[in-house]
């Protein structure tokens, strides 16, 4: 079923039934957001470049540890 077939059919009601269907899409849309279905967000490629860098010197061995190597 289109979203326009849809919109034919809840257009052709009387205004009653229509709040009843509104009442019933919130409803859906609140037991969708209390049961867990999450909508995965596709992945956009290269979004967290740049946003960690590692300094001059972060391979070197630390003075504290010079004894035990």
């Amino acid at each position: 079923m289109t979203d326009i077939q849809l919109y034919t059919k809840i257009s052709s009601l009387p205004l009653n039934m229509k709040k009843e269907v509104m009442d019933f899409v919130d409803f859906l849309e609140t037991k969708k957001k209390s049961s867990g279905i999450k909508v995965k967000k596709e992945r956009i490629f290269g979004y967290a470049k740049n946003s960690i860098v590692i300094k001059q010197g972060f391979d070197d061995p630390l003075e504290d540890f010079k004894v035990y190597m």
